[in-house]
């Protein structure tokens, strides 16, 4: 009865342990929205795990295909990197979020014009 109980235990916490890693799976398109002071902005994420690495782009109207950088994922948190390319500027931008399932919220930080500026950032996967 013990060993039952035991392993009843071990496959429920198996279980949860699977269900928790599939809610906050960053693998997938995500459509991103933003906001920069009051114009209303769209990019799109696009995240693949290559072994225990994450890689991926982002695209935004007027900038394809631009890899992200120093990806990271631990306990449902997104960071990484990226380069946004205006006006003959080239900006890094941070972002880090937090995925909850097919949506994420988080923040965006650049340095521009020698002055630290962060956007709330919110994404849904695509289905």
């Amino acid at each position: 009865m013990k060993a039952l109980l035991s392993a009843a235990m071990v496959l429920g916490f198996c279980g949860l342990a699977s269900a928790q890693e599939d809610k906050a799976n960053p693998v997938g398109t995500w459509k991103c929205d933003y906001k920069i002071g009051d114009q209303q902005r769209t990019a799109t994420l696009t995240l693949k795990k290559e072994g225990d690495k994450f890689i991926g782009t982002m695209n935004w109207p007027d900038q394809k295909d631009e890899k992200i950088k120093e990806a990271k994922f631990m306990d449902g948190k997104l960071a990484f990197s990226a380069e946004r390319k205006l006006m003959g500027n080239t900006i890094p931008i941070d972002y880090t979020v937090t995925i909850d399932g097919d949506t994420f919220k988080g923040k965006g930080a650049s340095m521009f014009g020698g002055q630290k500026q962060e956007f709330d950032i919110e994404g849904k996967r695509e289905k």
